[in-house]
């Protein structure tokens, strides 16, 4: 690849340790080799008195390739005798994150009192010959692949087709015309793809869009191919499997842009393959790996001769925990129930013997919003069991009995059950029954007999509002101390200001399942302490919440899952939120959060009917 123009020239001449010399008609050779090196770290002759003018031409000619790339040269030595000085020349070219350096051995003439150089080749580079020109190319070495569980390849170089104009194959008279119709015939911004070709060099081809194979082939028609300059080049980038796989969280590789050029000192240049966004972008270094630089010597005909070179390495992969199956599965469920729903909606997936996410799929409207692992929703209903734990841990039994009634007020505010709550489930009914059904105001009733952060240690022991570094954006939720009674009585039904990302109820039932905390590894191979929460989770509570949730599958609200394979158990969940309409109704959030052998599953649809209308559906499919 070659290097384009962009570096700015770096000047610096540090002309030192020079023994003095005799004055030639005021001028000594120490002066003469200062200003040599000088105008040589500009990649100019110009101030310089040559023994021939036409030397000057030359050597434009030998460093015309190599004019926007900073060099540092020194004059580290003059030896003068009668008529002449020999003068050693220290040169350092920056190539990106390289350097090149060497010495040469120019001469100095003394011609009536002025010194004039006796320009050579070699006097640029050691070897170089008459004719010859400097040409550097970029190497880069292969980038790394994401893999997945089993170190299966999730993203790797897979086939693609770019579309644009080719400036060297129509004349420039026609380039805005030609750029017209290639963005028309691709379907990108007309403007904007004229705008990039305007400022692309007269030999560039200008990139309209990239397309994978399989997306391409019925775009070629017999019109772009009459376009003047219209291009079609093959080519392979890292691709996932698909365009949606798991796309909000690994992100994009593509051409740097200025502002990443800018911020890499130097070591990122234009045309430099690089993560822009998610994984690609934060664990760029280990999978760019490092450059290499081969400096050329070009003659007239082309040929080249090899002056200088470093191999470039190749970067590293970087592993995942992603199921390749489960996360496709996830994404398709999701795609399939919630393709007209909207705005966000997502599906996490983790085995709680181990903590991997297994799957983090978005779903097909959520415009590159990873919902799955950065959402901040309230979880609603799905929030019952850290409630019950907290229960639990207050001295109330799972066959003690609570009071549902219809509504409960709270301070003056009203709170009721879900619109299709059944009636056989209000009255005297145990905590199991009213985690079962998800009454809402049962569990607000209890509220006296927790204190102000019983809530938010159990939340703590099932895994939920303590942050970690995982490497990935991951909010783990929040449960912060009640406001007022109202706030708490909210809060008791995952509402008011807890607020949880389906990560982070992925993670509370996979504790539950586990028996301990469970800490989510998306990067098995980053090192992650778990902060060890006040009070943990005892084995006993996990049994007694592990029955609530099964009971929500044979007699509660979610006995739809009651024939599926396994001890399934299960919470729906939903969470009313924004403004009131005219009718006064909120939107609601609906969630389900489940656990089937070594699977726990967390399902989010931004706004639905329900957690068993809307999330429900999408559960089973994947359970399934």
């Amino acid at each position: 690849m070659r290097l384009p123009p962009h570096a700015a020239v770096a000047l610096l001449c540090v002309l030192g340790g020079l023994a003095a010399c005799s004055d030639v008609d005021g001028e000594s050779a120490d002066e003469a080799a200062e200003q040599l090196a000088t105008g040589l770290s500009t990649h100019s002759l110009e101030q310089v008195q040559l023994t021939s003018d036409a030397d000057r031409e030359r050597y434009a000619e030998v460093v015309r390739n190599m004019r926007d790339l900073p060099v540092q040269v020194s004059a580290t030595e003059v030896d003068e005798d009668d008529s002449s000085a020999a003068v050693t020349l220290a040169w350092t070219w920056t190539l990106g994150d390289l350097e090149w350096a060497y010495e040469t051995t120019v001469e100095l003439i003394d011609s009536a009192g002025t010194w004039e150089l006796d320009w050579e080749p070699q006097s640029v580079a050691p070897g170089l010959r008459a004719g010859e020109a400097l040409d550097v190319d970029l190497l880069t070495g292969e980038r790394g692949d994401i893999l997945g569980a089993g170190d299966q390849s999730l993203v790797t170089e897979r086939p693609v087709v770019r579309y644009g104009l080719n400036k060297t194959a129509t004349k420039p008279r026609r380039w805005r015309d030609s750029a017209t119709r290639i963005a028309r015939a691709v379907g990108v911004d007309v403007a904007s793809f004229r705008r990039k070709v305007d400022a692309y060099g007269e030999a560039a081809f200008v990139e309209a869009i990239v397309l994978r194979t399989e997306d391409a082939r019925e775009l070629i028609d017999a019109e772009y191919a009459e376009i003047p300059g219209a291009a079609v080049i093959e080519d392979e980038i890292p691709l996932a499997p698909t365009k949606e796989f798991a796309a909000p969280l690994l992100g994009t590789v593509g051409m740097a842009t200025a502002e990443i050029i800018e911020e890499s000192n130097g070591s990122i240049q234009e045309g430099d393959e690089v993560g822009l966004s998610g994984l690609q972008s934060r664990y760029d270094g280990q999978l760019r790996g490092e450059p290499g630089v081969r400096v050329q010597a070009v003659d007239s005909s082309g040929d080249e001769r090899t002056l200088f070179s470093k191999g470039a390495r190749d970067g590293k992969d970087l592993r995942t925990t992603l199921d390749l199956d489960l996360q496709l599965k996830a994404e398709s469920v999701l795609a399939e129930f919630t393709a007209e729903a909207g705005p966000h909606s997502a599906l996490v997936a983790i085995r709680p013997s181990t903590g991997e996410v297994v799957a983090a799929a978005n779903g097909p409207t959520n415009e590159g919003f990873n919902a799955a692992t950065a959402g901040q929703y309230a979880p609603g209903s799905t929030f019952k069991v850290v409630t019950a734990l907290a229960l639990l841990r207050s001295g109330i039994a799972p066959s003690d009995v609570l009071e549902c009634g219809a509504t409960t007020v709270v301070d003056g505010r009203s709170f009721k059950n879900y619109d299709d709550y059944p009636s056989a489930g209000l009255g005297l009914i145990t905590l199991t029954q009213t985690i079962a059904n998800s009454c809402n105001t049962g569990l607000i009733n209890t509220r006296s007999a927790l204190d102000g952060d019983t809530l938010a240690q159990a939340a703590a022991a099932l895994g939920m509002g303590v942050d970690h570094d995982l490497g990935f954006p991951a909010y783990f939720g929040q449960v912060p101390p009640p406001a007022g009674a109202t706030d708490q009585a909210a809060s008791l039904i995952g509402q008011g200001r807890v607020l949880a990302s389906p990560l982070t109820m992925a993670t509370v039932a996979a504790s539950t399942a586990a028996g301990e905390a469970v800490l989510p590894i998306l990067l098995p191979d980053l090192q992650v302490r778990q902060q060890e929460p006040t009070t943990p989770l005892t084995s006993t509570e996990a049994e007694e919440l592990r029955a609530m949730m099964r009971a929500v599958v044979t007699e509660g609200s979610a006995t739809f899952l009651a024939d599926l394979p396994g001890d399934v158990a299960a919470k729906t969940g939903t969470a009313e939120y924004g403004t009131p309409d005219a009718a006064g109704s909120l939107s609601t959030h609906t969630w389900m959060i489940a656990t089937q052998g070594d699977l726990a599953v967390a399902v989010f649809v931004e706004t639905g009917q329900s957690g068993k209308v809307t999330a429900g559906p999408i559960l089973e499919a994947f359970l399934r």
